[in-house]
């Protein structure tokens, strides 16, 4: 699988996140057959801000919840777009994340 179209996998699994919801990037690498591959994961979430449609990459957080890419977003951009969709945040972590996670191997049923 080649970089570009991993990127794209993990574009079109970020996309279906619903707004008030987080995923972890293992959870994507997880869902795409690729488990282990959760810093792929990230760097593609990192290279996704020119991609249309857009990609909601405030919504994928480490596997505890942390913002841990906030710094792509410069300054407190991350926490503000999570919390602008209900998502409450604290000290760069989600709170009651095992209730607003989403688990596209649930929620898509593969």
């Amino acid at each position: 699988m080649d970089d570009i179209n991993f990127f794209d996998k993990v574009y079109q699994v970020a996309r279906l996140i619903p707004p008030g919801r987080v995923t972890s990037y293992g959870a994507i690498a997880s869902y795409l057959g690729t488990k282990g591959s959760s810093r792929m994961v990230g760097y593609a979430m990192q290279a996704c801000g020119k991609e249309q449609p857009p990609v909601p990459a405030h919504r994928v957080v480490n596997r505890l919840g942390l913002l841990t890419a906030k710094f792509h977003f410069g300054g407190s951009l991350m926490a503000e777009l999570l919390e602008s969709e209900g998502v409450k945040v604290v000290d760069d972590q989600v709170q009651d994340f095992k209730n607003v996670f989403w688990d596209p191997m649930i929620e898509l049923e593969l």
